[in-house]
């Protein structure tokens, strides 16, 4: 057996993934292009100024997005690696009808990757470890998921900072 992350590693990772300010703005961004800054909120109206703050700031802090002069916040390439994921996960939500059939595409990826988070930790030695059963639509729908978490696996080898568990911050 290979351990791929920590249990603490895979559940900041998932816990940074599965945002849904961050899911709504890296998607935004690469279904439409660069947003100018002082556009978001137009753009994203269902999020606070608060919501979009800390998305454009935890996109920027791992590297998801950049500020091009002229067109604003524009995906870098491991932001769209990102999407790439989230668009994954969201055909295979969509396909299984998970976690139900009518359901918001930022809360199909979340369940997803919170399915995922299992073969974060640990991966047997044939390369594939199993969640619970339970948890899954059918057999089908398990051997389905080998892309979104091929997917997963490889953007967090290539972005090991979404891993990193963060350290309380000292108080004052």
């Amino acid at each position: 057996m290979t351990t791929l992350f920590t249990p603490a590693e895979a559940r900041n990772a998932v816990e940074l993934l599965a945002s849904r300010s961050l899911i709504r703005l890296v998607t935004e961004i690469d279904d439409n292009g660069a947003i100018p800054p002082r556009r978001l909120a137009g753009i994203l109206p269902d999020l606070s100024s608060h919501q979009l703050r800390r998305a454009t700031e935890t996109a920027r802090a791992h590297g998801l997005v950049r500020v091009a002069p002229g067109a604003g916040l524009e995906l870098t390439e491991s932001g769209s690696e990102l999407a790439d994921l989230y668009d994954a996960a969201a055909r295979w939500a969509r396909r299984h009808a998970y976690p139900a059939p009518v359901c918001e595409f930022s809360s199909r990826i979340r369940h997803v990757l919170d399915l995922l988070a299992p073969w974060l930790a640990t991966e047997r030695a044939d390369g594939i470890s199993r969640p619970s059963a339970a948890r899954l639509p059918s057999t089908e729908a398990e051997a389905d998921l080998a892309r979104p978490r091929a997917l997963l696996i490889q953007w967090l080898a290539d972005n090991p900072q979404a891993t990193r568990v963060s350290e309380p911050e000292p108080v004052a």
